[in-house]
């Protein structure tokens, strides 16, 4: 009889549970053995290892777990690092069924250099070592027991609730870049999501800069929605805070051929999955109130901007390579001459100056702003124009685009220095 002690799963967090024991017949395994395309293998195993950690706490979770099933023939995916979970199927020609766990970063090394066509994956050999091979050549691969594997988070109770794709990526462009990097104030280290029947609001922010995202349905989506006229079919309204990494993640994701489908969403306290068609995403929630974003935003304004946004753009980028470390852009506003200019001085590096045309309403005004958040607003901002709001040389600014999606950009002003 033989005796394995498995207590990875119920230990892994805090090891206040007992291991639990498993007894098998003498001799017995679990073996497997199936065949795939080296595309399929190379693809799925890119995904799940994006969730993969680098400095696992337990050497299991530096694996990818592999199952094989033969009803239907397919193969499933995971991996796990305690908080960000990716699991992906894909179908395969299985012999034997079975399930191991495989060194991530090594098996993706081996398949990602096979040369295209069919490869065979089997552990015949006994002991978790798994030979693969194609046309090329042939491998073993020590891996580990299943058993050892932490489960993904399942949510049993929770409602599906199914969300329009390209709307969701869209409210994730022009949030995320406004997360918060300080793990200190860990509820803005995510994007706040506000699902509605008629709408997705997304917002983020880090305290210097916030991105707001309102996505509504619009005329070409409509047509493949499960309810005509809705961003998020079959859900009521519910708030949930979304950490960025597996957002950052889930936009990878989405965007490789997913735009205008569907993506379902589970949600219950401390945990939400995202589901399309054969792969899932599940994360934590961030807990804490987010705080009311909208207070932020000035009521009306002084003075307003109308520009082209890539020239403006453009400009900045030029003269950024001559900012010094406090990254700071001189706006000169010239209502008289139509004009803005823009300017950084350095001590060590030199100085540089662009002018630029511009509609301009409003008295003149001299503001600085960190170049590079004025710069990631202006990347995420969708159309050729758009228009810069603003009040006084220390009150926020507030950078829209004119048309396409509804979004609001604001950016904190840095003070000047004579």
């Amino acid at each position: 009889m033989r005796i394995d002690k498995i207590d990875i799963a119920s230990n892994l967090d805090n090891g206040k549970c007992p291991p639990r024991i498993f007894l098998y017949p003498p001799n017995s395994q679990l073996l497997m053995k199936f065949v795939c395309t080296q595309h399929d293998l190379n693809v799925n195993l890119a995904l799940v290892s994006r969730a993969v950690s680098t400095r696992p706490t337990h050497p299991v979770l530096a694996n990818i777990k592999i199952a094989a099933t033969t009803n239907p023939d397919g193969i499933q995916l995971t991996g796990f690092d305690l908080s960000l979970g990716i699991q992906t199927n894909f179908i395969a020609q299985v012999e034997d069924e079975g399930t191991l766990t495989l060194p991530a970063k090594l098996l993706n090394d081996i398949v990602a250099k096979l040369p295209s066509g069919e490869i065979t994956l089997d552990d015949e050999a006994g002991e978790n070592l798994v030979t693969i091979t194609s046309a090329s050549g042939r491998y073993q691969v020590r891996g580990m027991s299943a058993e050892e594997f932490p489960e993904l988070p399942s949510i049993e109770q929770g409602e599906t609730n199914q969300l329009s794709a390209t709307a969701f990526i869209d409210g994730l462009k022009g949030s995320l870049i406004a997360c918060s990097q300080d793990e200190s104030k860990q509820v803005l280290t995510g994007v706040y999501l506000k699902v509605e029947p008629e709408r997705l609001e997304f917002a983020a922010t880090d305290g210097h800069r916030l991105g707001i995202v309102e996505v509504y349905p619009n005329e070409s989506e409509s047509s493949q929605m499960p309810q005509a006229g809705s961003v998020a079919a079959n859900t009521g309204s519910f708030e949930v805070t979304v950490p960025a990494k597996a957002l950052r993640e889930l936009e990878k994701m989405l965007g490789s051929g997913q735009e205008g489908g569907r993506l379902g969403l589970q949600l219950e306290q401390g945990q939400v999955v995202f589901g399309w068609g054969d792969r899932k995403l599940t994360t934590r929630t961030l807990e804490g109130k987010y705080p009311d974003y909208r207070l932020l935003i000035p009521k009306q304004f002084q003075r307003q901007i109308t520009v082209d946004r890539k020239q403006i753009l453009s400009a900045l980028e030029r003269i950024a390579v001559l900012a010094d470390q406090s990254n700071l852009v001189k706006f000169s506003i010239n209502s008289t001459n139509q004009s803005i200019n823009l300017s950084v001085e350095s001590q060590d590096r030199g100085s540089g100056r662009e002018s630029l045309v511009a509609q301009i309403s409003g008295a003149d005004l001299d503001i600085a702003f960190n170049i590079k958040y004025l710069m990631d607003g202006l990347k995420t901002l969708p159309t050729q124009e758009i228009t810069i709001s603003l009040n006084g040389p220390l009150e926020p600014v507030i950078l829209t685009p004119l048309g396409g999606v509804k979004m609001t950009y604001l950016v904190m002003p840095v003070q000047l220095r004579n």
